[in-house]
């Protein structure tokens, strides 16, 4: 079985390359858990951050986000001092912050999926690349999005961050054509 070659060698990682990356998400939880995860990530690798996805849905609250948005110092600190996530003060706050970005965006659009794969007319992209040198670190597409996050009061939502939460959330597909996941 070929896969893309950035998750080979390790068995957690091939699990979340052949089940997870490059599926399409409608569900706004699960947008907002991979914005915050790719947030998390910046300076760091995936892995890292992947394998304290179960200890950031515990420590935010399972991304409810009237929950979150009602963080006061006292659980910023708590979050500061959390061994099994980041303990990085403006990516814990970047996470108050997108929340409450996240539930104006619901407002006028009704989700956030909507406002999101609207940039995409609901669909996938589907790219095909030979390897994975040839992926780019952005796009046209991601520079947008993330100007247009940013306007909206987002953090940490560059566009390289957003190029990859575009990948993990299937906004555009990445397997390399000779990976079993790639679809034609």
């Amino acid at each position: 079985m070929i896969r893309c070659n950035w998750c080979e060698g390790d068995t957690f990682y091939e699990s979340y390359h052949d089940n997870v990356w490059g599926n399409p998400v409608y569900d706004d939880t699960k947008l907002f858990e991979f914005l915050t995860l790719e947030g998390a990530q910046a300076g760091l690798s995936w892995i890292t951050i992947l394998r304290r996805q179960e200890s950031y849905k515990e420590a935010f609250d399972y991304y409810d986000l009237q929950k979150i948005t009602a963080y006061d110092e006292d659980k910023i600190e708590s979050l500061m001092h959390n061994e099994k996530i980041i303990r990085n003060r403006l990516k814990i706050m970047s996470v108050v912050k997108n929340a409450n970005a996240v539930l104006q965006i619901q407002k006028e659009y009704g989700s956030f999926s909507e406002f999101l794969w609207a940039y995409v007319d609901h669909k996938p992209i589907l790219n095909h690349f030979n390897s994975m040198e040839d992926v780019p670190a952005e796009t046209e597409l991601s520079k947008q999005i993330s100007k247009d996050l940013k306007k909206r009061g987002f953090s940490f939502v560059g566009p390289t961050i957003i190029y990859a939460y575009m990948q993990a959330i299937g906004m555009v597909n990445d397997h390399i054509s000779s990976c079993f996941l790639h679809k034609d």
